[in-house]
């Protein structure tokens, strides 16, 4: 799972050294990518009855599918918006707003730590854009918004349907969100503009950055508990600043990093809490 979010975390760096390619071709060539190296991974993996799983997976996973889609194509253009330490913070806050869908639309119970964590968190993305509001693209934090909200409409379907009898299959999913964020944004790169290097960057993104952790991830989730999961996975944030930080001169301010501490702290705080409940 470490390994799993360090993965995740080259996007930003490798995205800073790009030359030629911009927006929405960056997405294009990643989903692509990833939708290329799905199929040869998957069929490897599973056989291809895996292809079946997609057909048979239900409204689901298809609904599923969309947000991965979402979140591939707002994320690449998030990053290339607005600074990398911001989106990654910003992305962070997913699993508690997460836990604010599931108690609107399937009626989950929050506990008061949660709460107690979803203010924290909010206090310290509030901190961060208000420092530096004036300097950002309103766009890109739009953009960078939907990342969570896209999640945290995935996860909340996936726990809906698995209270009634209907697993979904995120490897599938993944697929599916792979190739629609491909088609989407098929149209709005061309004419293509990425030279060779931008494309032995994107293909590496592709593989090692989407593919390969997300195939790993869902492995993971056989062997570690939901909140092992959620707490490692707050190190792609911090990999992602440290990352960008080291390899494109991207240093984050005060704002961000005080602000990135209240929502990294609130989410381990939740998790720990929950941890110690279950045990």
């Amino acid at each position: 799972m470490v390994a799993v979010t360090l993965m995740w975390s080259i996007a930003g760096v490798v995205t800073r050294h790009l030359e030629q390619a911009r927006s929405f071709e960056v997405t294009f060539w990643r989903s692509f990518f990833t939708l290329l190296s799905l199929l040869l991974i998957l069929p490897a993996l599973r056989g291809r009855a895996v292809f079946g799983a997609v057909l048979r997976g239900g409204r689901a996973l298809w609904i599923s599918g969309v947000c991965w889609s979402v979140m591939f194509t707002a994320f690449m253009v998030a990053i290339l918006l607005m600074p990398v330490a911001n989106v990654l913070v910003t992305m962070a806050a997913g699993p508690l707003l997460t836990a604010v869908f599931a108690r609107i639309f399937i009626g989950h119970h929050i506990a008061a730590r949660t709460w107690a964590a979803i203010a924290l968190a909010g206090a310290g993305i509030a901190w961060m854009y208000g420092a530096e509001l004036a300097g950002l693209s309103p766009v890109g934090l739009a953009v960078a918004l939907c990342i969570p909200v896209a999640a945290a409409a995935n996860w909340t379907v996936v726990q809906h349907s698995q209270r009634h009898g209907h697993a979904v299959d995120l490897v599938p999913a993944v697929l599916v969100g792979a190739a629609l964020s491909a088609l989407a944004t098929l149209p709005l790169a061309w004419p293509f503009q990425a030279s060779a290097h931008d494309l032995a960057l994107l293909g590496l993104l592709g593989l090692v950055q989407l593919a390969i952790p997300c195939v790993l991830v869902v492995y993971c989730g056989r062997v570690l508990k939901a909140p092992e999961i959620a707490l490692l996975g707050l190190l792609e944030v911090i990999f992602g600043i440290l990352l960008a930080w080291a390899g494109a001169g991207e240093r984050p301010g005060p704002a961000v990093l005080m602000g990135g501490a209240l929502v990294i702290g609130a989410l381990v705080f939740n998790e720990w809490l929950g941890w110690k409940e279950q045990q």
